[in-house]
């Protein structure tokens, strides 16, 4: 360890405060000296270059997720985002087709339309909100709740079950075992999933459960990062691209005059500040990255949030510019077999959160005093995106 302080000053240098505040700088500093680094803070090497980010996530067979020290399986056990090759296929195959373009079009394109606009326009009267809390958290929730087709479980319950899940993973990230609340918050909604699946009226999960690979409680932890995934990421997303646009005036007013834009703006918010900051694989052999001799069962991390202000690719990679030519080109989705599951629906919910906003609170500004920039060393959101209107 030593010997990688040495290899590696500017990682050995840098602190968990700085990767969960003001990451850039640091980031951008990594890149250009340390594309592949040693952080102590991490105990693990982190990536920040878009080529060699795209190298690791592609390639399972040398940097996998299916490592005992994988958070999220000790909480809600195996699934696809813990398992790689054949068993990782398993896990995962039964959900796709749902979740492709179509399907979701089909199921949820006038309902989330019509859900972002009662959301934002039970707010609209106030002539004032956070946008984070008011819009993109119950948006996301109520999304993903009706996604899945589960019973009994109002939004409210989901949304308590989720914070749970995540304090726990959270705990056991930091050494911690897993508490009560969220051994409690697997159950219930273990429970729920086995009702979802025995309901009469076709659901996602009771069509997952009929292809006949998965066992209730594979398909109940599958639900488990599906939800996580969903309510953390969809959030994130909206309650960035709001702050992104409010922070720039000129292009809100662009936006807002040509709707086909909402698109651009989405995909340069992604690729200015990913929802998911932060993914961890583990070699699975002896490999070299660049000047980084990494060992078999190294914890490798790609920071998402580097890559996509990679100048190798993006021209003035700290500017939101929504008339940028190549910002689908970011890695927020990931790439590779983990690449992410619902990216179509989490682009349709911040895309019918932005119209929403646009088109029921008129005269939209940021309250610069009350907001606050995207924070996060594993997911990056706005603590506050204070709005005024009217």
């Amino acid at each position: 360890m030593t010997r990688r302080r040495r290899h590696f000053p500017v990682g050995a240098s840098i602190t968990l405060s700085q990767l969960e505040g003001d990451a850039h700088p640091v980031l951008a500093e990594l890149r250009a000296n340390e594309p592949v680094s040693w952080l102590p803070a991490l105990d693990a090497w982190l990536v920040t270059d878009r080529a060699t980010a795209l190298a690791v996530v592609r390639d399972a067979e040398t940097f996998t997720v299916d490592d005992p020290r994988f958070s999220t399986a000790q909480v809600v056990g195996p699934s696809m985002l813990s398992r790689d090759g054949a068993e990782h296929d398993r896990h995962r195959d039964p959900f796709v087709e749902p979740f492709r373009l179509r399907p979701i079009d089909d199921a949820l394109g006038a309902w989330l339309g019509d859900r972002a606009n009662h959301i934002v326009g039970a707010v609209s009267p106030r002539g004032r909100a956070e946008l984070r809390e008011a819009v993109a958290a119950p948006l996301a929730v109520d999304t993903i709740t009706e996604c899945l087709g589960l019973v009994d479980a109002d939004p409210e319950r989901v949304l308590g079950w989720y914070r749970a899940i995540v304090a726990a993973v959270v705990d056991v990230s930091n050494g911690l075992g897993v508490s009560r609340a969220g051994r409690d918050a697997v159950e219930g909604l273990l429970a729920t999933v086995e009702a979802t699946i025995g309901a009469s009226t076709a659901s996602l999960l009771s069509t997952a459960a009929a292809v006949g690979t998965l066992e209730t409680r594979e398909i109940h932890s599958n639900t488990a990062v599906i939800m996580f995934g969903a309510i953390e990421t969809a959030e994130a997303m909206i309650a960035n691209a709001l702050f992104h646009l409010l922070s720039h005036p000129d292009q809100l007013e662009e936006v807002a005059a040509d709707r086909s834009l909402v698109a651009d703006a989405v995909e340069e918010s992604l690729r200015l500040e990913p929802a998911a900051a932060l993914v961890d694989r583990y070699a699975t052999r002896d490999v070299v990255l660049g000047r980084a001799e990494i060992a078999a069962g190294d914890q490798v991390s790609v920071s998402l949030t580097g890559a996509n202000r990679d100048p190798a690719t993006f021209d003035e990679p700290d500017r939101f510019d929504i008339h940028r030519p190549n910002a689908h080109q970011h890695v927020a989705f990931v790439h590779g077999p983990h690449a992410c599951l619902g990216i179509h629906l989490a682009r349709k919910e911040a895309a019918a959160a932005i119209d929403a906003v646009l088109d029921l609170l008129p005269g939209l500004g940021l309250d610069t005093s009350a907001s606050a920039a995207p924070r996060g060393l594993l997911f990056r959101k706005p603590p506050a995106v204070t709005a005024t209107w009217g």
